[in-house]
Order: C-alpha cells, then structure tokens, then sequence
C-alpha cells in the first residue's frame, strides 16, 4: 500500500507531483492511501517513491477541474481525483459519461467550488489601512467554505493592481505589496479593522440604488446567503430598507413620470420634413438627414438622433466603429465620447490626421438600457447590425476609401455581412469585393474598460500599430 501525506490542503502542485509518480508507476488507485499533514502516518504504509514510468497525458479538461476540485474540505477528494484521473488516462471520453458515478461526482463538487469561488468574488469588503509611498494599503477578512485563496487571488489582484491589499482567511492569507502576490499562513478576523470611511459612502450608495418595488427575497437569500452578512457593511441596512419597502413603492408610484429626453422631440421635429426615398439618397449629406426616419430596427425609436458619418467623401481611409456612444447619441456626430478621445490620441501617434478620415458606425442609432438617469450601452444584436447594413453600404458607395479599419467585432461584421472574430482577422490585410482593403483591429472602448495597467498599456501599443499600418497602406 502506498501512502501519500499532503502537507498543504488544496495545493494543485503538491497533489498533481504526487498522482503523476503514482501514475507512472502503475500504482492502482486501490493501493494508495492518501492522507493530511495533521492525520500522521500509517503504520503499515509504504512511502517509497513509485518506480518512474512512460510520461502520460490527460485531458485538458479534466486537468482543470482537478485544479479546483483538489480545493474542496472533503478529505477523501485526493483519493477519489485519483481514481479519476486514474480512468482519464485509459478511458479518454469518460467526462462525457455524464451519468458515471465518479463523473457526476466531479461535476458537482467542482460547481461547489466555483460557486465558492464567485460567493468571494462577490463579497469581500476591504478596509482602509491607511497609505504608504502614494499607495493605499486595504486589508479584508473572508471565510470561504473550501481552500479556494489561491483560486481568487488573481482576481483581486487584476481588479486592484494600483493599491496594496491583504486577504486573510482561516486557512492562509493572500498579500499583494510592490506589485508582487505572495501567501502566507492564516489569521483572525482581528487582523482587520471592523470598518472604515469607504463603508459610510458604501452604504450611502447601496442604500440609494436598492429598489424596493424589485425586492424577491427568496433570489436575495439565495445569492446573499446569511453567513456573509456579518462581513458585509451594507447588511445592517437590509432589514430597515426591506421594512420601508412598501412605503418607498408608495411613493414612487405617486411621483411624476420623468420625462423623454427632450432633444428627441426636437431632432425629431426638426427632421419631420425631410423624409426620403432612396432613389434621392445621393450624396452623404442626404444620408445623415435620411438615416433618422430609419424604423428597420427598434434601435431608432429610442434614441435622441441617428448618427452618419463624419468626413471627407474622398477619403482614403474609413474608420467604422460599431454603434453611436451616449455623448455621439445626444451630439449627432461620432466618436466624440470617451472613446473618441482615445482614438484621436491613436490616431495623433499613428500620423494619421482624422480631418482626412471617415468616421461612421456599422449601426446609425445608439442601443441602450435606461437605468435611473444613466443610459447604459447594449451591444447590437446580428439581425440589428444586418438591418442597419444598407446605410454603411450606401457611405462607403459614396466614400469609395481604398482600406477600411473596422473598430470592434460588430464593425467587422456590418463591413463583411458574416460573423468573423478579431482575432482570426487582426495583424492581416483583407481584401473586399472591388479591391477594397481591410484591416481588423479593437474599439477603443476596450482600452477603456482594462483594469490592468500593463496590459492596458500593451493594448494600447497594439492598437496604435494597426493604426499606423493603415496609415502606410494607403500611402
């Protein structure tokens, strides 16, 4: 009988060295007896290494859910992975036997952790330690179910790259110091403090956002569960805002009705008579006075005013983004939100002058989800973009550019008609029907919505270069 000790509980590493010797060695998952660090040693176990064998392969698959399953409590989940990946390796469809016994037992115990996993996610609250060198220092206490820190870690250190944090646990604690992630032993609650100035703002907000004419405590419960509470600042407020909850309706119910946006009105009465056809659609002014009564998608009847292009009609080059922003929305012209801010920086450090450039969108209308005052960007559906096609066909009739650089995976399809990803088509030139050129790249708004610095920086670069290999194509 073989014995393993596991010294660290949940360490992938130190479980997959350990199965791999056994593996090679042929050692059957009936002889080995695998323990904790804190249970001793057997009496009669053998803990002579197993003889070296050929190298062996398992699936990717099963590779990754072993990776979070090693993190479960349950102290049989070392023994039981191994026989597993003891059948993995003769039988390479057994994750597809989904009514396998020990199959459906992975699947369940790896949703256990993934569900742990997106609970710390969720539900970590730092506290404010004070600053050191311009850096924040926070600190956080966490109770997970499993030994999932080092699943979780890489997380918070995307999300909070530019402060000094530490999450301490029961089992170990997590430390992100000089840009570096590191681990060490467990601790106590009484390590970090009960609150901090960032909570009071916190509760003011969740406070202000809850709606009570929304409230399902059932799916509240479910997804909030009790035992994070008392780690959880805004949960002393949960019971006084569920028992004004009626009251709150109320009073909604009895408040004015907000208004439309009133600039609807206005772009829509200014354009009222200007209807037409599309035999008298024939220059570009014609389309950005046309493309307001368009009714093909539901897109149009909500927004402020449709947004053409923008540009000289003998451009060479034509940049098509994917669909109108807030700002472009309530303007009338493109790119001028944030995003556009960031592409004119490219475009300024590309050599490319947007003067001399058509700017436009595959979709004409902002699409967006109005919540509270704010109006949040949806992404336009296929059949949308498809719809609105005839208009970035009838612009680049007109315009007639030699290369085309669409800006986003709903440019690329409005300009090519078929679902296309970036990155099959990035770093490539394309040619369209009538010998147009194309050259695929991001949105900016992507760069925008990058937490890491250093890969925003990388991003950046990347996109900049497409940028000036545009500029050289059509030199």
């Amino acid at each position: 009988m073989r014995e393993v000790v596991l010294a660290r509980p949940g360490d992938f590493a130190e479980w997959r060295d350990a199965a791999r010797g056994l593996l090679t060695g042929g050692v059957a998952p009936e002889n080995v007896s695998w323990r904790g660090a804190d249970e001793g040693a057997s009496l009669f176990g053998d803990n002579a290494p197993p003889a070296s064998g050929a190298a062996i392969s398992l699936p990717r698959e099963l590779l990754a859910m072993a990776d979070r399953v090693i993190c479960h409590r349950d102290p049989t989940v070392p023994a039981r992975l191994y026989r597993i990946v003891w059948r993995g390796l003769r039988d390479r469809q057994l994750l597809a036997r989904r009514t396998d016994p020990d199959v459906d037992w992975l699947s369940k115990t790896d949703k256990a952790i993934r569900r742990d996993i997106h609970k710390m996610h969720a539900f970590v609250r730092f506290r404010r330690l004070g600053e050191q060198a311009g850096r924040e220092s926070f600190a956080a206490w966490f109770e997970p179910d499993h030994y999932i820190l080092r699943l979780t870690a890489p997380f918070f250190q995307r999300r909070f790259y530019g402060m000094d944090w530490a999450i301490v646990t029961p089992d170990a604690r997590a430390i992100w110091h000089d840009e570096t992630l590191s681990y060490g032993a467990g601790g106590t609650k009484d390590e970090v403090p009960d609150s901090d100035v960032v909570e009071d703002q916190w509760r003011t907000y969740y406070g202000a956002t809850f709606n009570p004419a929304r409230i399902k405590i059932d799916a509240m419960r479910a997804e909030m569960p009790k035992k994070y509470w008392k780690n959880l600042p805004e949960a002393q407020d949960i019971a006084p805002l569920l028992a004004g909850a009626g009251a709150r309706v109320e009073r909604m119910r009895g408040a004015a009705v907000s208004m439309a946006n009133p600039l609807t009105d206005k772009w829509r009465t200014r354009v009222a008579d200007e209807l037409l056809l599309d035999d008298d659609i024939r220059t570009l002014n014609d389309v950005a006075r046309a493309v307001d009564h368009c009714t093909c998608c539901p897109i149009g009847c909500n927004a402020t005013q449709g947004v053409a292009g923008e540009g000289p009609a003998g451009a060479r080059i034509m940049l098509v983004g994917e669909q109108p922003g807030d700002q472009e929305d309530l303007q009338g012209r493109p790119f001028v939100g944030p995003a556009g801010q960031v592409l004119n920086e490219a475009l300024e450090e590309a050599g490319l002058d947007r003067q001399r450039l058509f700017l436009t969108n595959a979709v004409k209308h902002f699409k967006y989800e109005p919540r509270g005052k704010r109006r949040l960007h949806q992404n336009p559906t296929a059949g949308e973009i498809d719809s609105c096609r005839w208009w970035l066909d009838k612009e680049r009739a007109l315009v007639q550019p030699d290369l085309i650089v669409t800006l986003g995976g709903s440019a690329l399809r409005g300009v090519t008609g078929k679902a296309a990803s970036i990155a099959s088509m990035r770093g490539a030139v394309h040619e369209l029907a009538g010998g147009t050129k194309l050259i695929a790249t991001i949105h900016p708004s992507y760069l925008l919505r990058l937490p890491d610095r250093a890969r925003a920086a990388q991003e950046r670069a990347a996109f900049v270069a497409d940028l000036a290999q545009a500029r050289k194509l059509a030199a």
